[in-house]
């Protein structure tokens, strides 16, 4: 729960501030409209992909098997693309805010705010390093810091609600100001309407659910677990999701409300070229812990912040390395040491250095990437589990609403910032590029991963072995005991292979081109006096090598074999 909440709570960091910029005084009913979106929406959705993807795999493996052959392949090339625009977005976003943090305390020089790039490069480095280290010293860090913050964010809270009460004028003046903006006329529905409009906006609270989902094989299940269906691992997700949704949710609320009536609407507004920042930009709870609670207090809050803000993206590295390596090697569209940890904590540090230097640190302007690839991936989880409840009943009509609901919030974001969706194109391109030139390369490898025999066949192998292993290849027609009559008399024929001496068929039938490797599956069937050995592989001479390659091995003898 820690390793999800690094990245979800640290949102707290920065969401009030994105909150008040996105939706002005309303703020606190639009949150309080994401967290209905959260509780009702989100939760039952990804409680769902935990149950039919215990492994990690997330909604893309459920969607996987909706496309055939190359297009079903395309298809999770794509959502590949907005999973590394979420997860390193998250990366470089956390640590540039971590950055913002730093620089902002008081007891900072002001030398350190020209290298604010400097900074986050620094950060996401260590927690690469930390990556190489290993995933229990990750996980050991979460905790601390997870607990940590939330402790301190409690604390301002309550001291903020404590404020607001002994303030009782706060909130009837922002009621009245809220009835007195030009959009809403005096008309409280109105408010309500322009919230359901605005909390697109405010989409990046939603972060963590894919994150929570794509850890859970480092979740602990129960002892009688089976790999197909690891009931406690699943159990234990779904207690963590719902845990993690309802701490947010509280804290969602209590942050936007009381960081909307303590602070002056110009501390949230970012720097111009006529002035700084206000120095509530980005860090409005820090802001609060500073001016409420002293600069002593407040010093501890901005170092528990840049702690869990740096180490936000934990969740999204351990994302990352679990789900990536699922796909693009089983494609043969990344080099096999793609499913090596260490090689790729550094593939991903790399290009989340790039991302900080092309968007120079700036939270803001990563923030459409970063809601761009959270929805997306959240409503590509609500589209496979509505097609998964579709024939459940009466329930699947809520799901479709949920979907409908993610979907709009999608669009509007796109909108909105279509700068999220370039990004993510770039993302998407840069998968699919790499992944067709790796094909490519890697196109004369034997494909096969292994061989098995059913029992048949192995009893076949083992009575041909005690001679000369003779083998033709044939191509299957009607499968009939006159085909491998005629199969066998031709190929005796042609190659002078003595009357006496026994032969096996071998047939591979053509599967899927779209596959790159995986399991050949071999079973014997006898046909009259015939013994065949029956495969399906996508690249059928790759299958007869191995096929050959495994019987020698078996035997310690090299089969002949014959084609014609």
């Amino acid at each position: 729960m820690c390793l999800t909440g690094v990245d979800y709570f640290s949102t707290l960091g920065y969401q009030p501030g994105l909150a008040f910029l996105s939706a002005g005084l309303m703020s606190p009913v639009a949150t309080f409209v994401l967290v209905l979106l959260t509780l009702f929406g989100a939760l039952p959705i990804y409680r769902k992909v935990a149950q039919a993807s215990p492994h990690g795999e997330g909604s893309i493996s459920m969607l996987e098997d909706l496309l055939p052959r190359w297009r079903g392949k395309l298809f999770v090339l794509v959502l590949l693309g907005f999973v590394a625009t979420d997860f390193i977005i998250t990366i470089t976003l956390s640590a540039a805010d971590a950055t913002e943090h730093v620089v902002q305390n008081p007891f900072v020089p002001h030398f350190f705010h020209e290298h604010r790039v400097a900074i986050t490069l620094v950060l996401i480095a260590v927690l690469g390093g930390i990556f190489l280290k290993g995933f229990k010293e990750a996980i050991g860090l979460a905790v601390l810091l997870v607990a940590s913050y939330l402790l301190l964010n409690i604390i301002v809270v309550v001291v903020g609600i404590y404020h607001v009460v002994i303030q009782p004028d706060l909130i009837p003046t922002w009621k009245n100001s809220l009835l007195a903006m030009p959009s809403v006329h005096g008309n409280p529905f109105l408010i309500i309407g322009l919230s359901l409009l605005l909390f697109p906006k405010l989409a990046l609270g939603l972060s963590g659910f894919e994150t929570g989902v794509a850890v859970m094989p480092l979740v602990k299940g129960d002892p009688s677990d089976d790999f197909k269906n690891p009931v406690g691992r699943i159990r234990n997700t779904r207690k963590l999701l719902l845990s993690a949704a309802l701490i947010m949710s509280v804290m969602l609320i209590a942050s936007s409300l009381v960081t909307t009536l303590l602070i002056a609407p110009e501390k949230f507004q970012p720097a111009t070229a006529d002035q700084p920042a206000g120095e509530a930009y980005g860090r409005a709870l820090a802001y609060l812990a500073h001016h409420y609670l002293g600069e002593a207090f407040g010093t501890i809050y901005d170092i528990s912040t840049i702690a869990i803000l740096w180490f936000a993206g934990a969740s999204a590295m351990a994302g990352l390395l679990n789900i990536v390596p699922r796909y693009l090697p089983r494609y043969g569209m990344a080099p096999n040491w793609t499913r090596a940890r260490r090689p790729l904590v550094i593939v991903y540090t790399l290009v989340a250095f790039v991302v900080t230097i092309v968007f120079n640190a700036n939270v803001e302007a990563q923030g459409g990437a970063y809601a761009t690839g959270v929805l997306v991936l959240m409503t590509s989880a609500a589209v496979a589990v509505t097609l998964l409840m579709w024939s459940k009943g009466a329930i699947r009509y809520a799901f479709l609403t949920i979907t409908l609901v993610f979907a709009y919030t999608m669009i509007d974001n796109i909108i909105v910032r279509p700068e999220g969706i370039k990004i993510a194109s770039l993302f998407i391109l840069g998968i699919i590029g790499v992944s067709f030139v790796s094909r490519a390369l890697r196109s004369t490898e034997l494909r096969v991963d292994g061989v098995e025999l059913n029992d048949l066949a192995r009893q076949f192998i083992e009575e041909a072995k005690n001679g000369t292993i003779r083998i033709i290849a044939n191509r299957p027609d009607r499968g009939d005991a006159d085909e491998y009559r005629l199969k066998e008399k031709q190929e005796r024929w042609n190659n002078h292979i003595p009357p006496d001496e026994p032969v096996l068929f071998i047939e591979v039938r053509p599967g899927d081109a779209s596959d790159f490797s995986g399991n050949l599956k071999i079973r014997g069937v006898q046909i009259g006096n015939y013994k065949v050995l029956r495969t399906r592989s996508a690249a059928i001479p790759n299958a007869i090598a191995a096929f050959l390659l495994h019987v020698r091995d078996e035997t310690g003898q090299i089969p002949h074999v014959y084609f014609g």
